[in-house]
């Protein structure tokens, strides 16, 4: 990083403070907690875990020095359950990001379906000469999940993924959350999560590097257990993308 690019020394002592002042605020609102799921508690929780990695990155940036603290990741924050024991109905969130790695491709793939659709009769504008367009093309072509298994068919590149599945009470009107999808999601109603990132992957290679320097005599590792494992087969910050998916 530059000299221009670092944090000051005063913006370190910032990030400090705040730290501090959020310490503070969580011993006192585990001090006053009235229950055990306590969103007070919680709240306070996740503004430490979010003060103490600014502080973190900070430090790192301007000092080349790390601290002790073990930040949890997004899954290991949500709060505790507490939705319905039996759900009468469920709802879906999947958010896939993309690269668009060849942009030439992929207009390529959009103009060859238009050309197709007009071989056919079909009436429209040609949208496949510009890359908004050409998105709005594939995507009204094939299901999202056709294009996560042909993506770099089409010129994309994976991103991160994440699956989230939510429990409701009843099943919600036909078109009553289709303006607004992704608002007032209850994260204590999240029965389960699966998370795709090429952070793992490097964390996972890491532990293999150091197995295998343990292993000098050539024998293979032990299996891995893979029961809870997080599934790459299952592919969601500020907005999900709803792809083949409901709302929860």
């Amino acid at each position: 990083m530059s000299d221009a690019a670092q944090p000051t020394a005063a913006e370190v002592r910032a990030a400090a403070e705040a730290v501090k002042t959020a310490l503070d605020r969580h011993l006192a609102a585990v001090e006053r907690r009235s229950e055990e799921d306590d969103q007070a508690v919680y709240e306070a929780f996740n503004e430490l875990a979010a003060a103490a990695e600014a502080y973190d990155e900070l430090l790192y940036d301007r000092y080349d020095e790390v601290t002790p603290f073990e930040i949890p990741g997004a899954e290991d924050s949500l709060p505790p359950y507490t939705g319905p024991e039996e759900p009468n109905a469920l709802s879906v969130l999947i958010r896939r990001d993309y690269a668009v790695a060849e942009p030439q491709r992929l207009l390529a793939q959009a103009q060859r379906i238009e050309a197709v659709d007009q071989e056919d009769g079909a009436e429209g504008d040609r949208a496949a000469g510009t890359l908004h367009g050409a998105l709005g093309v594939l995507f009204g072509e094939y299901e999202p999940d056709e294009i996560a298994s042909r993506h770099k068919e089409f010129g994309l590149e994976e991103g991160d993924s994440t699956l989230w599945v939510t429990a409701a009470d009843e099943s919600a009107d036909p078109g009553e959350w289709l303006d607004a999808p992704f608002d007032q999601v209850d994260p204590q109603r999240v029965v389960c999560r699966f998370d795709v990132s090429s952070v793992f992957d490097e964390d996972d290679t890491d532990v293999d590097d150091e197995d295998d320097e343990g292993d000098e005599d050539g024998d293979e590792g032990a299996e891995v257990d893979l029961d809870g494992v997080e599934l790459d087969a299952l592919d969601e910050d500020e907005d999900l993308e709803p792809l083949d998916a409901d709302r929860r």
